[in-house]
């Protein structure tokens, strides 16, 4: 909570101190990561590349925690750190492996917004979208796979959200806050109805000092 807090600061001083301008910063088009292109039936349309590389990577975490020994030894951390510890193997090395791997994650979704889907720097251009993956990881249960399905039903709650908004007839019997509201609405019931069932790991965010 306080890095957000920070970081809700900090944007803006950014944008203040290194550009000058209070409100945004749009960045050139070299600057910008340009979208794939495809043709599909005569019809063009564009997906980042930072998008295929997030789904590629999840499916590899999945795999990476399911399947080999590392992913065992990772898992057995947050689970068990004894029984790592018993096995030779250095608990807080794993854990500051995965704290980094995490940040570098989040790094790269955070540069993903201005470089890739915005074009430009903006105050509060996350608009929540941090604590809605926080959401997603609940949901989720700690499963790749499943987080990754989160963030995609998110998604499209947020483009069909757009997609009412722009729609001629539409936008005018339905209510402009109540649309963009849809997206949070729809993953915190979503939230509601899953967190019953989930378990995490018992030594999650507990210290592990060898006794």
């Amino acid at each position: 909570m306080g890095l957000n807090i920070f970081a809700l600061g900090f944007g803006p001083y950014l944008l203040m101190s290194i550009w000058a301008f209070p409100g945004i910063h749009v960045f050139r088009n070299e600057l910008m990561v340009q979208p794939l292109r495809f043709n599909v039936a005569g019809e063009y349309f564009g997906i980042s590349a930072v998008t295929i590389v997030a789904i590629a990577l999840a499916m590899l975490a999945y795999l990476l925690l399911k399947r080999t020994l590392l992913g065992i030894r990772i898992r057995a951390a947050g689970e068990n750190p004894i029984a790592v510890d018993v096995a030779g193997v250095s608990v807080g090395h794993i854990r500051l492996l995965m704290c980094v791997l995490g940040g570098a994650l989040a790094g790269l979704g955070g540069a993903f917004m201005p470089l890739a889907w915005f074009g430009g720097l903006v105050k509060e251009m996350s608009a929540g979208r941090g604590f809605i993956a926080l959401a997603a990881v609940v949901f989720a249960g700690l499963n790749p796979l499943l987080a990754l399905v989160a963030s995609f039903i998110f998604g499209f709650a947020e483009g069909v959200a757009f997609t009412v908004v722009v729609s001629p007839g539409v936008k005018e019997i339905v209510p402009f806050y109540f649309v963009q509201m849809m997206p949070y609405a729809i993953t915190l019931l979503i939230l509601t109805a899953a967190i019953g069932g989930k378990r995490f790991p018992r030594a999650l965010g507990k210290p592990y000092v060898r006794e």
